[in-house]
């Protein structure tokens, strides 16, 4: 199964990692993080990658980007809250306070949307299967269409204006 990390604003591919079906999605979070050299401001994911781990993963990579993942319905601040809060306990507060909807604004948690929609690229363009039986065959599977994908917006990608 393909795991890739995406720049949110360009769409590019960053990282791509193949697993089995077996292995979660947050356990995929650092070996997807360890080729990016650039710094990263966000991490973006869905209520699976809320896991004390991607914090970590996240804060030992790349320590001044920021973890944006909407806490698990239930989920409760750490011990630690009241004197030094970590992001999840900022989310968890804000959350309280002002609400999922404005949480998911102001953390900007919506670009998360462009990411699906580059997703969605992937799957009409490469599909839902690889067509190879070895690990090693799938791995240059995925290789060549993490490049075929960015190649294709190197190419070219519309640029819209909006007309009031």
């Amino acid at each position: 199964m393909p795991h890739i990390g995406m720049d949110a604003q360009s769409g590019r591919i960053v990282a791509a990692a193949l697993t089995d079906r077996s292995v979660d999605d947050a356990a995929q979070v650092a070996p997807l993080l360890d080729p990016v050299a650039d710094p990263i401001a966000a991490l973006l994911g869905d209520g699976a990658y809320d896991c004390l781990s991607v914090y970590a993963d996240m804060q030992a990579r790349h320590p001044e980007g920021a973890v944006v993942v909407p806490p698990r319905v239930g989920a409760v601040l750490s011990d630690t809250a009241e004197t030094a809060p970590t992001q999840r306990d900022r989310h968890l507060q804000q959350i309280a306070e002002t609400g999922r909807l404005n949480w998911q604004r102001d953390s900007r948690y919506d670009l998360r949307a462009l990411v699906a929609a580059q997703i969605g690229r992937w799957k009409r363009v490469i599909g839902d299967a690889l067509r190879s039986h070895t690990d090693a065959a799938q791995t240059t599977e995925i290789a060549i269409a993490v490049k075929v994908l960015n190649r294709m917006l190197d190419l070219g990608r519309p640029k819209s204006v909006r007309v009031a």
